[in-house]
């Protein structure tokens, strides 16, 4: 009599930011409950495997502390006192005071500020509706993709390639810059099935000996930003020892003596004193890639996460264009595939709403902004309100410490929508409680794959939680808006996407849960000729042409830019004062700040540690487990030590982001990270940080 009734299995797909986005089986308890969340089996590239953070997620979307109704601050700003209030009333004091900035400041003192808590475009990109109908200050996007991808269209021209699920067809698999066993464990799917298959190699290539590099046949620890130079050494070695598919070169790339004797100086010796790695390590890669054509390299964010990182990733996927490894099915090179979708979000975007040209703010440079930096402004006026969606800037944002300050302002209006009290919301007038993807409509195309997936409301929200989309939908009603999404809901914004784009109807769609992507293999491979006019790659960048296609702004003078695929040596320098080298890189169950309320992720990273190498903590009298400080110009942060020998000396690395309450003294990581613009057009250098050392 007492026993429970079987759960029904759902398909839904993951919503944060990776490049996997997986489609999920999640088992339904009742209406308000789920139970475990699973990797879909018949998916062929989340072949039922996914991350442990997912694979918990009922932790996260039943958890005790999660937001269920608006709430007014009635304290000091960061103190954590407020009081409930209803969505009228909260909705009724934000735009009073919009209307009042507005009158006193003009619209553009008003920033809707945004990122990647969800991927799903209705509930993610719907704030620029908003943004639009406002004439409010618009949002330079450099916090994640600045630095990685004009590197890979000024060599490639699109942003896209071989198919991810084509590694287990592959001789060799070079994951490079990325650990994808804590980042995007489907990678590693393939990769093993391509070993397990056909006896393939797999290469991990990173700045220290991690979970990816222990499941690789060749491992190579080089120096934070020194890919490049390992990248022109293997190039130098492949014509040297005539591994160069120089038949392929002068068909499809712009390949040319110059080229060639600019690699003859960028010998393995000289990137050995760079990279840190030997010269036979080095010349026993490219012998490996050199003499296997089916050669796939699966290129990541973490190596473009330095000042250098564009020119880096161009000179990384430059091999693949030496080799002729595009030519073979299981070769090529990969980054992302979000240039190949042919998606219309006009409807999403409303862009037929925007009032004047507004100015446009570096997202990366919010602490500049907000405390007030003329040139970070634009030399417009001030700003005086927030709305935030989709991200935890007060904990994420590079130069934490003019990030917390800009918050502070008692004449700063902040409005968060939000799912749990994070660092942003907890410096909030207003906090709205917002929806999970299980309790709204959506649909999911990110870079890893091949495939748009629909993710339907399968539970309900608890309390008085509302989505991105209805909060969104109201303010732009009581701004006094018209626009045809004000009579529509979610789901309706998905099927209409879905028209506009040629993928037919939703009802159809929801049959198997997907949209596949509209290009052929050989398209993928640039079979048919790369991007640019002439259809040749660039071993010479055209950084040039990346910026008049994709609209960024230039934050160098082109003049500046190495003429060729090679290193620039232009990373933040140690020196006596600041003698090691800093990176903050992603932790197994955190993803950036999601995940970190979890008692799951809590339990795997109970404390914020750094990595030290054991010959410089001899060296400092630093033993395990001690209180460290690290501090450079921007701040210094506490941690705890952890004696690592699996990276070069000199080097630090500090996994996850956690709440910077979690820190002795309140202060997150990211207080010692600069938020200058990277050349050539912005970005945020997270892993390329120069900082002193002692026990605290």
């Amino acid at each position: 009599m007492n026993q429970l009734a079987a759960p029904r299995i759902a398909r839904s797909v993951c919503p944060h930011d990776c490049p996997s986005t997986c489609a999920l089986d999640v088992e339904i308890i009742d209406q308000s409950t789920i139970c475990r969340v699973r990797g879909a089996k018949d998916d062929p590239y989340t072949a039922g495997v996914i991350c442990e953070k997912v694979a918990r997620y009922a932790e996260r979307i039943h958890h005790p502390k999660r937001l269920t109704q608006p709430l007014r601050r009635i304290g000091k700003k960061g103190d954590g006192q407020y009081v409930p209030i209803s969505w009228d009333e909260a909705f009724d004091e934000i735009i009073s005071r919009w209307k009042a900035i507005t009158a006193e400041f003009g619209a553009e003192a008003i920033w809707p500020y945004f990122y990647a808590g969800t991927m799903g475009h209705v509930h993610r990109d719907g704030i620029e509706r908003l943004r639009h109908a406002g004439g409010f200050s618009l949002q330079y996007d450099t916090i994640c993709t600045g630095t990685a991808w004009p590197g890979f269209l000024a060599g490639a021209g699109k942003l896209t390639g071989p198919n991810p699920e084509e590694m287990a067809e592959s001789d060799c698999i070079v994951i490079w810059g990325t650990n994808a066993v804590t980042t995007q464990v489907n990678v590693m799917t393939h990769a093993m099935r391509a070993r397990k298959q056909r006896g393939a190699k797999v290469v991990a290539i990173d700045i220290y000996r991690n979970d990816t590099m222990e499941q690789a046949d060749m491992a190579l620890v080089v120096r934070p930003g020194t890919d490049g130079a390992l990248a022109v050494a293997v190039m130098h070695i492949l014509l040297r020892d005539n591994l160069a598919d120089r038949a392929y070169m002068t068909r499809w790339t712009d390949f040319s003596p110059e080229f060639e004797a600019h690699l003859a100086t960028r010998t393995p010796a000289w990137a050995a004193a760079i990279t840190g790695l030997s010269v036979d390590e080095i010349e026993a890669f490219a012998r490996l890639v050199g003499t296997t054509p089916k050669t796939y390299f699966r290129l990541g964010y973490g190596f473009t996460r330095q000042r250098n990182g564009a020119t880096t990733m161009h000179a990384a996927l430059s091999i693949a264009s030496m080799t002729g490894a595009w030519q073979h099915k299981g070769g090529g090179a990969f980054h992302s595939n979000s240039g190949a979708w042919k998606l219309d979000k006009s409807l999403i975007l409303g862009a037929e709403l925007a009032q004047g040209t507004p100015r446009e703010l570096d997202m990366s440079e919010i602490g500049k902004v907000l405390t007030g930096d003329a040139e970070a402004l634009r030399n417009g006026p001030p700003v005086k309100a927030l709305f935030i969606q989709n991200t935890n800037p007060v904990n994420i944002a590079p130069d934490q410490g003019l990030t917390r300050a800009g918050f502070a302002r008692e004449d700063l209006f902040t409005v968060v929508h939000e799912q749990f009290m994070t660092d942003t919301a907890q410096m909030a007038d207003i906090v709205l409680p917002a929806t999970m993807f299980l309790e709204h409509n959506d649909y999911y195309r990110r870079g890893g794959h091949t495939r748009v997936l629909y993710g339907p409301k399968l539970v309900d929200a608890p309390g008085e939680c509302r989505s991105n989309f209805e909060v969104v939908n109201e303010l732009l009603r009581r701004l006094g808006a018209e626009h045809v999404s004000l009579g529509m809901t979610d789901r309706d914004m998905v099927a209409e996407t879905f028209r506009r784009s040629g993928f037919g109807e939703l009802a159809e769609v929801e049959k198997t849960g997907f949209v596949e992507m509209p290009q052929t293999e050989a398209q993928s491979h640039f079979a048919e000729g790369f991007g640019w006019p002439d259809g040749r790659y660039r071993f010479a960048p055209n950084w040039a042409g990346v910026a008049a296609a994709k609209g960024y702004n230039w934050v160098c003078d082109p003049a500046e830019m190495p003429l060729f695929a090679d290193h620039w040596d232009v990373t933040e320098r140690v020196d006596a004062t600041t003698p090691f080298r800093l990176a903050t890189s992603p932790a197994r169950a955190f993803l950036n700040s999601s995940f970190a309320e979890t008692p799951g992720s809590q339990k795997r990273h109970p404390t914020p540690t750094v990595m030290v190498h054991p010959a410089d903590a001899s060296r400092l009298g630093i033993a395990e487990g001690d209180r460290l400080v690290l501090g450079n110009a921007r701040g210094a942060v506490e941690l705890t030590a952890t004696l690592f020998d699996g990276m070069q000396t000199g080097v630090l690395i500090a996994e996850g982001l956690h709440p910077n309450a979690a820190h002795a003294g309140g202060r997150g990581i990211n207080t010692l990270i600069g938020s200058d613009p990277v050349k050539p057009f912005g970005g945020a250098a997270f892993h390329d940080t120069s900082v002193w050392l002692r026990r605290a």
